[in-house]
């Protein structure tokens, strides 16, 4: 029948707009910014790095291995490795970044940078409220602005915190277990080359039996 769709469509159209007044799923209209809605938790918007503790710089998970440098699409990041090392923060002197600094401007939010990395240091926030009247500076992100707590990832993404939490847990306890081995088994080594060298008959002395 000429028209048909046109009548479905418009019917569909008054029981959504009736539906709005009833149902709260049915909200088409959110008076931003008084009222938001909350963000869902894979959601992301441009990359964070991590760091552990209360001391961003010393708690940064980054070693500037520059991964996410090389195999990001746009080419936003940009990292100097550093000439030394600093004890991260479980004590372990590592390399740092001297400089991380990602142009949001440029970020096309792919997510590979958080793909590739190793060292479970750099995820996607959710933050979006980002405008700024500086389109240049204002918009390029040092290693201080980018850098966010363990907590603060726990807080947007719980349930992939918590997965990246045990897995990491999981790590240091075999690394540990390996360590602990490998001392073990090197201390087995120094003391029965110690018992082999007490046994061995010194230079020059009768051997057991002789005149």
């Amino acid at each position: 029948m000429l028209g048909e769709g046109i009548v479905k469509g418009m019917l569909e159209t008054a029981k959504n707009f009736a539906g709005s007044f009833v149902s709260e799923d049915r909200l088409t209209t959110v008076e931003y910014p008084e009222q938001r809605i909350p963000t869902a938790e894979n959601a992301r918007v441009f990359p964070f790095l991590i760091y552990d503790g209360p001391d961003w710089h010393a708690g940064l998970r980054c070693v500037a291995c520059q991964i996410c440098e090389k195999e990001c699409p746009p080419k936003c990041i940009y990292i100097e490795k550093s000439k030394d090392k600093k004890p991260d923060f479980v004590g372990k002197p590592q390399i740092y970044p001297a400089r991380f600094d990602i142009d949001i401007s440029v970020c096309m939010s792919c997510q590979i940078c958080v793909e590739v990395c190793p060292f479970e240091a750099i995820k996607m926030d959710t933050e979006f409220e980002l405008a700024t009247g500086d389109r240049f500076g204002g918009l390029l992100l040092d290693c201080r602005e980018l850098a966010k707590s363990n907590e603060y990832y726990h807080s947007i993404h719980p349930t992939e915190a918590a997965e990246v939490d045990a897995r990491l847990a999981e790590e240091k306890k075999a690394a540990e277990a390996k360590a602990k081995a490998a001392a073990a088994a090197a201390a087995q080594k120094a003391a029965a080359d110690a018992a082999a060298k007490a046994a061995a008959p010194k230079p020059g002395a009768p051997a057991a039996g002789g005149s």
